[in-house]
């Protein structure tokens, strides 16, 4: 294999060093802007690149696996840092594999492959192939596409060494399971390798995620400003998906804009449903910058509220604050999960039904990562909360008038004494819109 000035993703070339996160703590964490300037320390791509594959080693080697084959487009970002644009998502076109101590094989959609040789210097060119499987089932597996990639794989793992050990695969189509199989590999759980490898944020993921929820905070001015009687859900979705890509947004995945009657229960979407004064109205913008995402949830009042809606809000924010409060190193889930309602409380005959609405997650290259918090999994199967986690707390109280009811989400960063809140627009009162 040869060594390339400048390559990033050189396994003989990573160091010990590579696994610092090089946290450093401030009052407030830094929002920078977009560009890449000389005058001030900002995302360090390289440094980040280096330390997410450096992360992924060490959870590989943790594990039983000897190697790793990833098919979910936010592993292949994490170890490969390729990316082709946000309609690869859902198509199942893409796939990488990390084996022994060398470099990832990227398979890409065509001519990619050729992008990722002239233009990602920390990859190695041979290691960049054009290749597809199934595409969700549009290419049948009888077309035999699985069958001739997973025959290319377990020889690559072959030549590694590594075909006694497991290969951790993090989903694929059942056919390719099936392909993998029968080619001799013994295929275990890859997901769980990645997402405890993605749990801890280096200096690098912390600021993007910061920036993100920054271009969030904008947003919802947006939203108080342009609150009003007549504008309907989809207009403020319009508007805020708008804003979010001209500030530099590279996926807009959901906003949920819910108001009125259709607070109570949660329908977690949106419609073309209009404003009308008194209205309790809460949105969720779910986007992404350089991949890092928001889960953002924020509760207004159009003109004016009742006392049963402001009841509703005090209440989620008592229960949010409670969690933030709890958020420390060493702390295990289980007891944020005890300071919320239980799901009998709010009338739900279980916490299966209630699942979502007090409830905590990673945030990440995906907007559900480890840990997760809930009354529903966090009891029995409690996790440390460690340094360097991040991740949306997120509380739901409906209203005694039985239709309205509040939603707020805060995104906490895990420190070394405790958490830093960067989701930052206003939330300790009920904000009321163009108020009356």
């Amino acid at each position: 294999m040869s060594e390339r000035p400048g390559n990033a993703l050189m396994p003989n070339l990573l160091t010990p060093m590579d696994l610092e996160p090089n946290w450093e703590w401030r009052d407030k964490l830094p929002a920078h802007g977009h560009m890449s300037v000389d005058f001030e320390n900002r995302v360090n791509h390289d440094r980040l690149r280096r330390y997410r594959l450096a992360r992924t080693r060490q959870s590989l080697q943790n594990s039983n696996a000897g190697t790793l084959l990833l098919f979910d487009v936010n592993n292949i970002r994490y170890v490969s840092a390729t990316k082709i644009g946000e309609w690869e998502r859902d198509k199942m076109c893409r796939f990488c594999l990390l084996t022994g101590d060398d470099s990832p094989y990227v398979w890409d959609f065509g001519s990619a492959a050729e992008h990722h040789k002239r233009h990602s210097d920390w990859l190695e060119p041979s290691h960049c192939l054009a290749g597809v499987v199934g595409m969700r089932g549009t290419i049948p597996p009888e077309f035999g596409l699985m069958q001739k990639y997973a025959k290319q794989i377990a020889q690559l793992i072959k030549d590694a060494g590594m075909a006694d050990m497991p290969v951790g695969v993090d989903y694929a189509e059942t056919a390719m399971f099936h392909a993998l199989q029968e080619e001799g590999l013994n295929v275990v759980d890859g997901q769980q390798i990645m997402l405890a490898a993605r749990e801890i944020k280096n200096t690098d993921e912390i600021q993007l995620l910061t920036q993100a929820a920054a271009m969030v905070d904008g947003v919802y001015h947006m939203i108080y400003e342009e609150l009003k009687p007549g504008i309907r859900e989809n207009d403020i979705v319009a508007l805020s998906n708008k804003m979010l890509y001209e500030m530099g947004s590279d996926d807009v995945e959901a906003i949920n804009a819910i108001s009125g009657e259709r607070c109570n229960p949660h329908p977690h979407n949106f419609t073309d449903r209009l404003i009308r004064p008194g209205d309790q109205a809460f949105f969720d913008i779910l986007q992404s910058y350089q991949g890092y995402r928001t889960c953002y949830y924020r509760t207004f009042n159009v003109g004016r509220a009742t006392p049963s809606q402001n009841d509703a809000y005090v209440k989620a924010r008592e229960w949010i604050d409670a969690s933030i409060a709890m958020i420390k190193p060493g702390v295990s889930t289980d007891k944020v999960a005890e300071v919320w309602p239980t799901a009998e409380s709010l009338g739900f005959a279980n916490e299966d039904q209630a699942f979502g609405l007090q409830f905590g997650h990673g945030l990440g290259l995906a907007l559900h990562e480890r840990p997760i918090i809930s009354r529903a999994v966090s009891m029995d199967h409690p996790m440390e909360i460690q340094t360097g986690m991040v991740f949306a707390l997120e509380t739901y109280c409906p209203a005694t008038d039985g239709y309205s009811a509040a939603r707020i989400e805060e995104e906490v960063v895990v420190t070394e004494t405790g958490c830093e809140v960067i989701s930052l627009f206003p939330a300790e009162d009920l904000p009321i819109a163009n108020r009356y």
